[in-house]
């Protein structure tokens, strides 16, 4: 600590714990004790220390493959402090009314990592067929509310979290697919629209609109998805200009109440 942090109060080891858990929130790999302690600036035998102290207060969790991610109890934390502007209650009530006024399934997700996490979805009557759940953790490279956010990010930003992905992603397949170039042409096209379409994307006849809300500065803080069923589509030639606006303006109204 330079004689200019000391002189402000700050905590050493309270800033380390800090630099480590923004590195792994951001989907920096663990399996590297040593680079990791390179790139947060402290010794190797520090982050061990720090990693246990963490994983202790569950603020992070071991993956099965190796390395960590952000826990519960941090989820929990960012849940409430999101909460404080009532982000998710409102962030509810857009995602029931899109669902209730188009007729489709409608999502609410956050970004973690490189991941996105649901944390919140309405269905209409019938339902849809999805193995997606309240809690579901999805690559955000592979989802329309992801695409979403990441056009948002800078290039750096999001080479970083696609190197992460790369590298942790225990499907490699997934990551084979993919084309970094291209989905840098495909982010591009996703920013300058304003919001994200995947057709059979991520799961086989199912198609889905997001877009992403945003809080000061511009940056992104979740994402609203509508989701449909090819067969409606076919069936009503204007449901996906209705899906599009609407989660466009629902996802601008979450928004303003976020700061953006």
């Amino acid at each position: 600590m330079s004689e200019q942090d000391a002189a402000k109060g700050l905590v050493t080891p309270v800033m380390r714990g800090m630099r480590l858990l923004r590195y792994i929130a951001e989907g920096g790999n663990t399996g590297n004790l040593s680079e990791v302690g390179r790139l947060i600036d402290v010794n190797r035998v520090t982050v061990m220390r720090l990693l246990a102290t963490l994983e202790h207060e569950g603020l992070i969790e071991r993956l099965p493959q190796g390395g960590h991610r952000v826990g519960m109890a941090f989820l929990t934390l960012a849940a409430s402090a999101l909460g404080s502007v009532d982000l998710l209650g409102e962030g509810r009530h857009r995602v029931e009314r899109l669902s209730r006024e188009l007729g489709v399934s409608a999502y609410m997700v956050v970004l973690e990592g490189y991941h996105v996490v649901y944390v919140h979805r309405e269905m209409p009557e019938g339902g849809l067929v999805s193995h997606i759940r309240v809690g579901s953790r999805v690559p955000a490279f592979l989802t329309a509310p992801g695409r979403a956010m990441l056009a948002q990010l800078d290039d750096g930003e999001v080479k970083r979290l696609w190197s992460a992905w790369r590298d942790g992603e225990s499907d490699k397949q997934s990551v084979a697919r993919m084309d970094a170039a291209e989905f840098a042409r495909q982010l591009e096209e996703d920013g300058g629209k304003g919001h994200a379409w995947s057709f059979s994307g991520y799961e086989a006849g199912i198609n889905a609109c997001a877009a992403a809300v945003k809080a000061g500065g511009g940056r992104p803080v979740a994402a609203l998805s509508v989701v449909a069923p090819q067969p409606l589509f076919d069936a009503d030639p204007g449901l996906r200009e209705r899906m599009q606006r609407g989660v466009v303006q629902a996802a601008r109204d979450l928004s303003r109440v976020a700061g953006g």
